[in-house]
């Protein structure tokens, strides 16, 4: 079955939004970095709400989104550097490995979300 931009579109935004929803989710149930309530994992809930930001500027349309959730990708990324940086992993809940693991996780999603998207916005022949 050949997938038309459409279905490609939707699997897109599906894996974005649930992505940013199970982020919210464990933020909350348990918090991503530190313990739960941290005001590190604010940083997140920035990122989130610029990303879904530049989609609505964007108008949601396949390109921009595909920028949109590469941006996200990297900015989750970055998140995972600087919380090493600033010593966050001498926490006793977040070491190195759990930081760079679950940001990983969330990093591969986004960025398979970029590439559905890519592929909406790619003409068929």
């Amino acid at each position: 079955m050949v997938e038309t931009p459409r279905h490609l579109y939707r699997k897109g935004m599906a894996l974005a939004v649930l992505s940013s929803i199970m982020i919210c989710v464990l933020i909350g149930a348990v918090g991503i970095i530190g313990v739960e309530g941290d005001p590190f994992d604010r940083l997140y809930f920035t990122l989130l709400g610029l990303g879904w930001a530049s989609g609505l500027i964007g108008g949601f349309k396949a390109r921009n989104m595909s920028y949109t959730v590469t941006a996200m990708a990297l900015g989750m990324g970055l998140i995972a550097v600087y919380a090493i940086l600033i010593g966050k992993h001498h926490s006793p809940v977040s070491s190195v490995f759990e930081i760079l693991g679950l940001n990983g996780f969330f990093v591969v999603l986004f960025l398979g979300s970029a590439r559905l998207f890519k592929q909406a916005d790619t003409p068929t022949l």
